[in-house]
């Protein structure tokens, strides 16, 4: 387990991000098509995993608008924003931010995804939604980075996660 903050204030998540090296936990998350997409759906790439707790919040909102405009121009790789989000609240954000170079998907049919990366928030305000965290894999579906965002307001660090894309 391992505790985030929330304005300063503990958080605990169910467990711990897979470690660089490591097989990435296979998922299944709702697309704002309603299908089941999977890990495996994006093979052959780099993926980012932008985790967030909701779409419905500033930093969040700042996560994914950065992330789309850093990827406007990389085919190399995709960026997946993962949040407890309905699908349709995640199409609606990024149809009005004009967001084309992100993939919304959602937790909304279980939080399996988030108890196999150890992101699941397990007490407080916020519990049953995932902590703030970017995860990359590559092209064989091997974790390479991972960077957990201590205080859940707190951006990512956006240089760390594109120098980890370059090697």
């Amino acid at each position: 387990m391992t505790t985030v903050t929330l304005n300063g204030n503990p958080m605990p998540t169910n467990g711990e991000l897979p470690q660089p090296g490591e097989l990435a936990p296979e998922f299944e998350l709702t697309g704002s098509d309603l299908q089941i997409h999977r890990l495996s759906d994006y093979a052959n790439r780099k993926i980012v995993l932008n985790i967030v707790p909701s779409l419905d919040t500033p930093t969040c909102a700042a996560s994914a608008r950065r992330f789309n405009e850093a990827f406007a121009q990389r085919k190399d790789a995709v960026v997946l924003v993962i949040s407890a989000d309905l699908p349709f609240a995640q199409e609606r954000f990024c149809s009005t931010e004009g967001l084309k170079n992100v993939i919304s998907l959602s937790m909304m049919q279980d939080r399996q995804f988030a108890k196999d990366y150890g992101v699941l928030l397990t007490d407080g305000p916020l519990a049953g939604l995932a902590a703030r965290a970017v995860v990359i894999i590559d092209e064989a579906g091997t974790v390479m980075y991972t960077q957990l965002v201590e205080e859940i307001a707190d951006e990512p660090d956006y240089d760390a996660v594109l120098e980890a894309l370059q090697h």
